[in-house]
């Protein structure tokens, strides 16, 4: 008699196994938790399907006894039943201290700086054998990486992903002026005056250009500043700083890390609060993996000190 892997299912699977187990109609049916009825429906076709009477009232009236068949069966059913198992639950579990998983995080340089520093030491007491890896994110096709699992998750502003991705705040930051220790300029409030007659440095992630956001909010008070050194890294800024008399208006985040070598003021002029959020995509929502480095990600977030 031909057989099929369709005429099989995991219900008469558990059922062998019960009967097996329990070596009574009753006991089994309580094990899965069906009417007995339900269960003599389930013997009935694993006979068929077997060939097989697989099990025989026992002498004592008292139960049953497996055929040499079902006997024989026992061992390699209770193998199927365990990879079984194995498979249903692999996507579900999932074990930081025996990953090798390598998970990637698309962040520009100003949330990455924030972040990297306290995230990267976390991560590794964590996840010991596991792997991460920051990388600048293609705004333009951000959505497409997100959904290829190209990138786990994305850091940006809120007009840098798209419509359909989840979204959660991650902080909000404000923005502090920093020059190095024993300025000539002194080391009290810096004013606006100070503030338009200093030498800038600016970051350009695009590379190369000598105006911000800073520049914009002086020109609506009808005031200007000198940029006079162009960065693309947020990571030599602080060096730059330190063997220069420039000042620099960055995120409180970034800053404060350099506290020792700089002095941080309030800027002299009204500069907006932002948001820094991350982004994953909907099919990521229940994912042990990836619930798990967000919520690191998060605690990371709340626990940097402003």
């Amino acid at each position: 008699m031909n057989k099929r892997i369709s005429d099989f299912d995991a219900g008469l699977m558990l059922t062998l196994d019960a009967l097996l187990k329990d070596k009574n109609v009753t006991h089994a049916a309580a094990r899965l938790n069906i009417t007995q009825s339900a269960l003599s429906a389930r013997l009935t076709r694993l006979r068929q399907l077997l060939n097989d009477p697989l099990f025989i009232p026992a002498a004592s009236g008292r139960g049953m006894i497996a055929t040499p068949h079902a006997a024989a069966l026992e061992p390699e059913l209770g193998r199927l039943l365990e990879r079984f198992n194995d498979f249903v639950n692999t996507a579900h579990l999932f074990d930081p201290a025996t990953s090798k998983r390598i998970f990637r995080i698309a962040a520009t340089d100003n949330p990455a700086a924030i972040l990297a520093p306290d995230l990267i030491p976390l991560f590794q007491a964590r996840a010991p054998l596991a792997k991460i890896a920051f990388t600048l994110p293609d705004k333009a096709r951000i959505a497409e990486h997100l959904e290829n699992g190209d990138v786990d998750l994305f850091v940006g502003a809120a007009e840098d992903a798209a419509p359909d991705l989840i979204a959660q705040t991650l902080f909000q930051e404000e923005f502090v002026t920093a020059q190095r220790r024993g300025h000539p300029r002194g080391s009290e409030a810096i004013t606006l005056e100070e503030f338009c007659d200093a030498d800038h440095l600016l970051i350009s992630t695009s590379g190369g250009h000598f105006s911000g956001m800073i520049d914009d909010a002086l020109a609506e008070a009808g005031r200007e500043r000198r940029v006079s050194v162009s960065i693309q890294s947020y990571a030599l800024a602080p060096l730059v700083l330190s063997s220069t008399d420039c000042i620099c208006t960055l995120p409180r985040r970034f800053l404060q890390r350099f506290e020792d070598t700089l002095d941080l003021f309030a800027p002299p002029l009204a500069l907006s609060i932002f948001s820094m959020n991350l982004f994953w995509h909907p099919k990521m929502r229940t994912d042990p993996a990836h619930m798990w480095l967000r919520k690191l990600v998060m605690e990371v977030a709340k626990t940097t000190t402003r």
